[in-house]
């Protein structure tokens, strides 16, 4: 029997399309495991629906507009384009509460309320990198569900929110002018990730916002050298980063954005890298799963539930290495004796 939802997101009208991603996309959320076997069914349903949308991810320092970028691009895309265009916002959860604002939605008034838009607010849930556990899975329902260009936004945490880049088919850095100096450019993480970079605001100091697109586009051409191999000139890879300024709250160098995008895709589709890239970003995910359903397992195993209290308490206390005691745990998952404590 099929899924419920299967027929709502493929053939629904648009309210119906809507609400049965709402759906969608918090069952896939969903801890429960009854809940996670139905969403691996809806996924699977899904699958030969997807892949025809465009993945965008877009990373920046927080207040650097990407909120107000991503209005001005789907409100573009939708007008000049024609395009359906959703929004994945990762907002960042609370290490003391574990809660999350969701407030997103909130900055792109606009944008939120258009028939042609869907966002989708989710709490990052601890989980490293800018993105949430379950953004992957929420991309191919947006695919499925007829929206020709799915943008991921990241929390907004620094250098090391690299994760959407594994995700999406283009990867966009926002910067703002006066953001750091020539070393500050050319520092690993994000930087050399980035297939585009974007200086926004440039309206309030044109002329900072044109030393920073001279920083950077130099500091790209070293990086290009010793850094991520599809930008590699010598493979014969066509593309090579861009940097160009716009203002958002102007709506000022978006069809520009749009441009560069555009190139990139036909580029990266006629030399097979994006085929290349999305084949990757599959096996990848496969291992992530892997990886958390074996910790989940190994939290849920008898042996180590019974264990872990005092091992804890062990460790807190001193009287064992943490090491040792990580050992021990999973000695009893694979059912062997624990090791020795002095």
């Amino acid at each position: 029997m099929p899924h419920p939802l299967l027929d709502p997101l493929l053939r629904g009208s648009a309210p119906v399309r809507r609400r049965a991603m709402a759906k969608a996309i918090t069952l896939l959320e969903s801890t429960r495991a009854d809940h996670r076997a139905q969403g691996d069914e809806l996924l699977t349903a899904l699958l030969p629906h997807t892949g025809r949308a465009l993945r965008l991810g877009i990373s920046g320092v927080p207040g650097v507009g990407k909120s107000t970028f991503i209005e001005a691009l789907g409100l573009h895309l939708i007008r000049a384009h024609g395009l359906k265009v959703a929004v994945l916002a990762i907002d960042p959860s609370s290490t003391v509460s574990g809660g999350s604002i969701l407030g997103d939605k909130t900055r792109m008034e606009q944008l939120s309320v258009h028939e042609h838009a869907y966002i989708r607010p989710s709490p990052s849930g601890g989980t490293l990198g800018g993105v949430a556990e379950k953004t992957r899975e929420a991309m191919l329902v947006c695919e499925a569900a007829g929206y020709d260009v799915v943008i991921v936004e990241t929390v907004g945490v620094g250098q090391s929110e690299t994760a959407v880049h594994g995700m999406t088919d283009m990867f966009c850095v926002l910067q703002l002018p006066n953001a750091g100096d020539d070393l500050q450019a050319i520092k690993k993480g994000v930087m050399e990730l980035a297939d585009l970079v974007v200086i926004n605001k440039a309206d309030i100091d044109p002329h900072a916002a044109m030393r920073a697109q001279a920083q950077i586009t130099s500091s790209l051409r070293l990086l290009m050298l010793h850094g991520n191999p599809d930008h590699d000139w010598k493979a014969g890879i066509v593309w090579r980063p861009k940097v160009i300024t716009i203002s958002a709250l102007q709506s000022q160098g978006v069809d520009e954005f749009w441009a560069a995008v555009s190139e990139f895709r036909a580029q990266q589709t006629a030399n097979g890298r994006l085929a290349l890239r999305r084949e990757r970003q599959a096996l990848a995910w496969m291992w992530e799963r892997i990886d958390a359903g074996l910790k989940t397992a190994f939290r849920q195993h008898p042996q180590v539930q019974a264990l872990l209290p005092q091992l804890q308490h062990d460790v807190a206390a001193g009287r064992i290495a943490a090491g040792t005691a990580a050992r021990n745990l999973l000695a009893a998952q694979a059912g062997q004796a624990p090791a020795a404590i002095n």
